[in-house]
């Protein structure tokens, strides 16, 4: 993933690409990004689908191999309906690899340092975007078709990591037996209420996290501040949950995660606030930057840790489609009424953004209730089996 990551250039600049070089209007930028999105909502559940039932590492292998070529194809395709189609499929490419990534840190770690391990996930994705936003906002100014050139280059060498070092985790039959609930397969995923109400306060919180990367680009462009700018804005921000991210398991550890993610989506509605007055002034989008990076740093471990709980052993990798799901759908979402929002409403688009965010903050506190009377449910189940077998991700009925 860090590897994958160091070379992630081109999402980060697409929509500017879309403007400067193809000469699009904000709107329709918007709407042509909004196709990664698009695709990724597709990808992803055929990603966790296939997970489960080809296998994690044969699943990595393939994302990444159709990725690497559609991001060529994207860098050099010379008409733009070619354009909007390898958009959507570098989404889908790109957005297939997630599931199956956490479904084998699932299988791999124990429950008890599962914090830990998607801690450590989300500082490597951070760290390698930290670096690559350096790169990127220097590598514009050449010309965008190197970066997408080399974020195909990144692929290829994540895919050959891959090849050599990953063994398939996937749990066989006899060390995973499969509950009769869990073998309808997605849909029994889309059954679950308590996890799908969690999957649509993410969605609420993603759509708020995605403007930073669709959006905020264009309005830093708006006030006059080259690419490069954004590229520090971004680089400031990955660098902070890169310092950050290793104290977060100790200073949230014990907690309830409910709470913890309310506190989240409120930091991360006043840093997309702080964004309204700062103009053309680089200090107010590094305020900005500082407290929604904080939101998403306290966000991401219990994250990861709520859809591990919630999900059966053998529905592992599609719980994880499904939550993954919502951040594809907040890629689409995002850029396309981002877009419009931006045009029409100008700063005041950060202000309704931020309203979003309180929105979730509200949603999280209200849900965390349920969440834990299912845990502490499953958990008097595992006692009374009493044969050290079971656990807790396994208590859907059939």
């Amino acid at each position: 993933m860090l590897i994958n990551r160091l070379g992630g250039f081109a999402v980060l600049y697409l929509s500017l690409y879309l403007t400067d070089v193809r000469h699009l209007s904000i709107s329709a930028a918007g709407l042509v990004t909004s196709l990664a999105g698009a695709g990724g909502m597709a990808g992803v559940l055929l990603g966790g689908t296939l997970a489960d039932r080809w296998g994690r590492r044969s699943t990595l292998l393939a994302c990444h191999a159709g990725t690497a070529v559609a991001l060529l194809l994207l860098g050099l395709a010379p008409w733009l309906p070619v354009v909007a189609a390898t958009t959507l499929l570098v989404g889908a490419g790109q957005a297939m690899a997630g599931p199956a990534f956490v479904a084998a840190i699932v299988d791999t770690v124990p429950e008890a340092d599962r914090t830990r391990a998607f801690n450590l996930q989300f500082w490597a994705f951070n760290l390698g975007t930290a670096m690559a936003s350096l790169l990127a906002g220097v590598l514009a100014q050449a010309g965008y078709t190197l970066l997408f050139v080399l974020d195909a280059a990144a692929t290829t060498l994540t895919l050959a990591v891959l090849a050599l070092r990953l063994p398939e985790t996937r749990p066989t039959a006899a060390a995973a037996p499969v509950p009769c609930a869990a073998r309808a397969g997605l849909p029994t995923v889309l059954r679950d209420r308590i996890f799908l109400a969690f999957v649509g306060l993410s969605l609420l919180s993603a759509l708020v996290t995605a403007q930073n990367s669709t959006i905020l680009p264009l309005a830093m462009h708006r006030h006059g501040l080259p690419p490069s700018a954004y590229g520090a804005v971004a680089a400031f921000a990955a660098g902070l949950i890169v310092l950050g991210q290793l104290f977060v398991p100790r200073l949230i550890g014990g907690r309830r995660k409910g709470p913890v993610l309310a506190v989240a989506a409120a930091l991360l509605g006043c840093g997309i606030a702080l964004l309204a007055p700062a103009g053309g002034a680089i200090g107010g989008y590094l305020l900005a930057a500082l407290v929604w990076t904080t939101g998403s740093m306290l966000a991401a471990p219990p994250n990861a840790a709520v859809v591990a709980e919630l999900a059966p052993a053998a529905l592992r990798a599609r719980y994880q489609a499904v939550f993954y799901l919502v951040f594809p759908a907040a890629a689409f979402l995002a850029p396309a009424f981002g877009g419009w929002s931006l045009e029409h409403l100008g700063d005041g688009h950060w202000l309704a953004a931020a309203a979003i965010a309180a929105l979730a903050a509200v949603g999280h506190l209200a849900a965390s209730g349920p969440r834990e009377r299912r845990r502490a449910a499953a958990d008097r189940a595992v006692v009374a089996d009493g044969s050290g077998a079971g656990s807790r991700t396994q208590t859907l009925d059939c």
